[in-house]
């Protein structure tokens, strides 16, 4: 069956769609909001829909499924390469268009769950990096009292008690109270972390794919569940290999002259 391939722009508010009408050869590039975008595709004949993967991408991806479309995903830098002119709602549309009708990897569509757990992966990451900030900034301020500690939350634990029972005969109460303060609240961070790790635990207990990758000697819970909810559906690669080279885990190769040489890894792929 051969479909009609549309290009969509999405935003917040305002889409733009780009696609060539078979039977006029009628060029359409138009604006549709957003309460009316899925009523838009609602009465169409099966489309071949392009769109890049952005936030929100992937909302929109699972309800054009359900209507009997096929969604295609794709990284922003494959359409960068087709943007012509000026950078605006028409020519990115039209970009958009243009690289659908590329044979290229596409971004897996994820499901709801999927989508779930890749969130609950990027929260505690966040809070991962509040910790090391509230960290480091505790040392850097100490710094200015000639209080010198060592790198890491251990060395924090073993001295900040004694340094600031030590300061509070010099300093004011109030600098002293907020210091005490900012590293009590260390240790909630530390709850919000492990909470994270627990639902993952549970979530991966369900998921027969988690489990089977956690069993691999090197993976735990973090890789296990990160991989899965990334993949979206492992049969859309054809090998491990080729997995591997979506994560950017192979060698990258230069050719020249005839001559293939092996580089390190290219590491394109989703770094976390």
């Amino acid at each position: 069956m051969t479909h009609t391939i549309v290009g969509v722009d999405i935003a917040k508010n305002v889409m733009q769609v780009h696609w060539v009408d078979p039977d006029s050869g009628e060029i359409v590039n138009k604006p549709i909001k957003r309460a009316v975008f899925l009523e838009y595709f609602a009465n169409r004949s099966p489309c071949l829909i392009g769109m890049e993967s952005c936030g929100g991408s992937q909302h929109w991806a699972r309800r054009l499924i359900e209507m009997g479309h096929r969604v295609k995903l794709m990284p922003a830098k494959f359409v960068k390469a087709f943007v012509t002119g000026n950078k605006n709602d028409v020519a990115d549309a039209r970009a958009i268009w243009m690289a659908t009708q590329v044979p290229n990897k596409e971004v897996a569509v994820k499901t709801e769950a999927q989508q779930a757990v890749l969130a609950l992966h990027r929260m505690r990451q966040q809070l991962m990096k509040f910790r090391t900030m509230q960290i480091n900034s505790l040392r850097g301020l100490l710094t200015e009292y000639g209080e010198v500690m060592g790198a890491g939350r251990a060395a924090l634990d073993r001295t900040i008690a004694g340094v600031l029972e030590k300061l509070s005969e010099r300093l004011p109460v109030i600098f002293i109270d907020t210091l005490r303060e900012q590293w009590n609240g260390l240790d909630a961070l530390d709850q919000q972390i492990v909470q994270i790790e627990r639902r993952l635990q549970a979530w991966m207990k369900q998921d027969d794919a988690a489990r089977a990758i956690a069993a691999i000697p090197g993976a735990g819970l973090l890789t296990a569940t990160a991989a899965v909810a990334t993949m979206g559906h492992a049969k859309s690669f054809r090998s491990g290999r080729e997995f591997a080279a979506w994560l950017g885990l192979v060698p990258g190769p230069t050719r020249s002259g005839g001559k293939v040489e092996l580089l390190g890894i290219s590491k394109r792929g989703d770094t976390y």
